[in-house]
């Protein structure tokens, strides 16, 4: 049942992939959203971009669990939402609200499904590129317990340093994001977490507002002492609902390293992010 509403939004977003939609200009929007379709495309490769946008994102692995037979399927809604602090400086902030569906994940549980532990980072950025054209931010990552079920999150707060810095060198964009969390309060029974996330990623971008990226998500949990490593790529294509501007991608990863009991082999991703009017 679980794969085929995979394929059945893969189809989805296949047909609007390919769908003939028209080039209309959005209005109310700012910033890069007035500089075409292309311009809006490669900004969207930028975490710290000043747009308000809502990625949905689908990602399905496998090959889980200590028998290699469990799966999981996660529905990340993503808000980043820029907030304009002065002349110079933004406010981006970046939540990711996981939903997830699992199945033989842990020895004779079962499946679950329900809501995720969230994660929101707050970045200060600079409104313009510094020096050498770098774009960066700064700001505190946030692990909240929010886990409708045990067995989908870690039942702990916790919290610690998150940065981000690229550059747009022509069609290309190149950067990286990184943060570490450490718990600080939760259940006592539950192990503590001390885990830093590194996300390189590189897009590049054609006229034709196509774009191609590589990036890799991975993770070093300090307890364990084991890295999880899965290398991603995808290629996105930016369509207008009407006067909605859409971006929609498709992708494919493997996992070159990850826990004993970790997922294996190929993953598959589809995401669309829809572009809203700033607010603030």
């Amino acid at each position: 049942m679980k794969k085929e509403i995979l394929l059945i939004s893969a189809l989805c977003l296949s047909l609007a992939f390919f769908s003939p939609v028209k080039p209309v200009q959005a209005e109310g929007m700012s910033g890069a959203q007035q500089g075409g379709d292309a311009e809006l495309a490669q900004e969207l490769s930028n975490p710290i971009a000043d747009l308000m946008s809502i990625p949905i994102q689908m990602t399905y692995d496998r090959n889980i669990g200590p028998l290699d037979d469990g799966w999981k399927l996660q529905t990340n809604i993503q808000p980043v939402i820029p907030f304009t602090l002065s002349d110079d400086w933004n406010l981006i902030s970046r939540t990711i609200v996981p939903v997830i569906d699992q199945d033989d994940i842990f020895p004779g549980a079962g499946s679950q499904f329900g809501l995720g532990d969230i994660n929101l980072s707050l970045f200060f950025s600079p409104r313009k590129p510094t020096y050498g054209g770098i774009i960066w931010g700064i700001g505190p990552v946030l692990l909240l317990p929010t886990a409708t079920d045990s067995l989908l999150g870690a039942k702990k707060w916790g919290a610690g340093p998150a940065m981000v810095a690229l550059t747009m060198r022509g069609k290309w964009t190149l950067g990286m994001l990184a943060n570490h969390v450490w718990s600080y309060a939760g259940d006592s029974d539950r192990q503590d977490i001390s885990n830093t996330f590194v996300q390189p990623f590189a897009a590049y971008t054609w006229p034709s507002a196509w774009t191609v990226s590589v990036q890799s998500e991975s993770t070093y949990n300090w307890k364990t002492e084991k890295w999880s490593v899965p290398i991603n790529a995808a290629v996105t294509k930016l369509v207008r609902w009407g006067r909605l501007p859409v971006s929609l991608q498709a992708g494919v990863g493997y996992w070159a390293e990850s826990p004993e009991t970790g997922p294996e082999g190929f993953r598959f991703r589809l995401q669309a992010t829809f572009v809203l009017p700033k607010l603030f």
